[in-house]
């Protein structure tokens, strides 16, 4: 398996030359060549696997320059119960005949991200301690993948953590979560601004090729190849745990900001997966929502980037969507990169009046959007009809997915948090504190260590030579 650049300007390379690279040397995505496809005789036989064994097999198609012997040693000890409270690691739960609840929160942080981030780490240290290298890890969050990437980064041989987070918009839990770490090895940094912000002061530091090569820069955010195909594995579980046999199409509603989440289940589909919609739910920064509704992909300045209930979905510049226009615009990087220098100039691109966006439905895309009285509403639902607790980004994804529901097809709504990450919200809908799992019970109450830092990727680059 070999990789390109999304804009066309690196050689074909295999898993573990872009493992720890993060953006293209042209400011691309990484791509496989092509979509290793799953026969029907595949999905005969990984229905009845374990998670690890089911990731073991995903995961070899992707990541074929690491021995198979490693590669599943490194799984093993990434999925466990220990780490993700069963070995289901990602259970579906049914809210009613049809309508189903797919649990990717068990981790160590409480998120979805914890099961790319734990297998990232474990996958970083194999190869830099093959190459007795280190790596600087830049990475930024509007709230979960910060502290997903901290916990599974605390204490690994030759990694070093900088993190980027928008200064006093995270939830309390979130911040807490973070900015309490004293590990040697983890440097928090608040900006002055809002995610996009951060995002950008990613890129410019990627960017910049001669810095990123002297100081080993790296990222953990989901333009990281490896943590997008680490989520494919779930849609796979729950497609067969919520079906009986591989004849059956599902429906998965995906809370998105980013859209490294959907998109991994669009790869999934890609690979030969029965799915027949993908639902990309939004909340008030409904930049994609605006796109898969119109056709036009319009980037809000940060000023305009609304503050909500669900903030780890307040993103206006979704990185992971320039892979799915890879797709969508027939894999020309030549394209790609032309709309980039769109939105780079312009803020926008629009496709409303090409072919491509007529090609959207062979893609199974639809989207909705929710606002914070929906938020309140569809947990309040939720609450009272099925006795469960969901977390804001969560009921997202439940409205939407509700509102795109086909008779006959089974739903699967991806819880992304518990709810404990977000009780304030919680308590405005339904007058009470949610549950904490152990260990969590006053993490506010604990010390915070972190820098405050202007929205300035020199700075960002100053903070990191001053560390190394």
């Amino acid at each position: 398996m070999r990789y390109v650049s999304t804009r066309g300007g690196m050689p074909p390379t295999p898993f573990t030359g872009i493992l720890l690279e993060g953006l293209a040397p042209d400011g691309g995505l990484s791509m496989p060549e092509t979509y290793p496809q799953v026969s029907r005789a595949d999905l005969d036989a990984w229905r009845r696997l374990g998670y690890r064994d089911l990731a073991f097999e995903i995961f070899s198609r992707f990541m074929d320059d690491i021995p198979s012997a490693d590669l599943r040693d490194i799984v093993y000890r990434t999925y466990t119960a220990a780490a993700f409270g069963s070995d289901d690691i990602t259970p579906l739960s049914t809210l009613e005949p049809g309508v189903h609840l797919l649990h990717l929160s068990n981790g160590p942080t409480l998120a979805f991200k914890d099961v790319a981030m734990q297998l990232l780490g474990n996958l970083f240290e194999y190869v830099l301690a093959k190459r007795g290298d280190e790596l600087n890890i830049l990475g930024a969050t509007s709230g979960d993948t910060g502290s997903a990437a901290e916990y599974a980064m605390r204490g690994k041989q030759g990694v070093r953590v900088f993190m980027l987070s928008p200064d006093g918009k995270m939830s309390p839990f979130q911040t807490a979560q973070m900015y309490s770490l004293q590990d040697a090895n983890i440097f928090n940094i608040a900006v002055k601004g809002v995610f996009d912000d951060c995002q950008d002061m990613v890129k410019a530091v990627s960017n910049d090729l001669s810095f990123k090569a002297k100081y080993r820069i790296g990222t953990v955010n989901s333009i990281n190849w490896a943590r997008l195909v680490a989520q494919v594995v779930y849609y796979f579980k729950g497609y067969f745990a919520a079906t009986k046999g591989n004849d059956e199409q599902v429906t998965f509603s995906v809370p998105s900001g980013n859209f490294g989440n959907v998109c991994a289940g669009h790869v999934a589909r890609m690979m030969g997966l029965p799915v027949r919609r993908l639902v990309v739910a939004t909340n008030e920064n409904d930049v994609l929502d605006e796109f898969f509704r119109t056709g036009r992909y319009r980037v809000r300045p940060s000023s305009a980037v609304a503050q909500t209930s669900s903030p780890s979905m307040d993103i206006s510049k979704a990185s992971n969507f320039e892979r799915f226009v890879f797709d969508l615009v027939g894999r020309d990087p030549k394209i790609v990169a032309g709309l980039w220098k769109q939105v780079d100039t312009n803020g926008e691109f629009d496709l409303s009046a090409t072919p491509y966006f007529a090609r959207l439905a062979d893609f199974g895309f639809v989207s909705g959007r929710s606002s914070h009285a929906d938020r309140l509403a569809t947990i309040r639902r939720v609450h009272a009809t099925y006795g469960v607790i969901v977390d804001t980004h969560t009921a997202d994804g439940i409205k939407a997915g509700l509102e795109q529901r086909e008779a006959g097809i089974p739903l699967l709504c991806l819880e992304t948090a518990l709810p404990a990450k977000f009780s304030a919200t919680i308590v405005e809908a339904l007058g009470h504190e949610p549950a904490r799992p152990a260990g969590f019970d006053r993490i506010e109450a604990l010390p915070l260590r972190y820098d405050v830092m202007p929205a300035d990727a020199e700075a960002v680059k100053r903070y990191i030579e001053a560390r190394c």
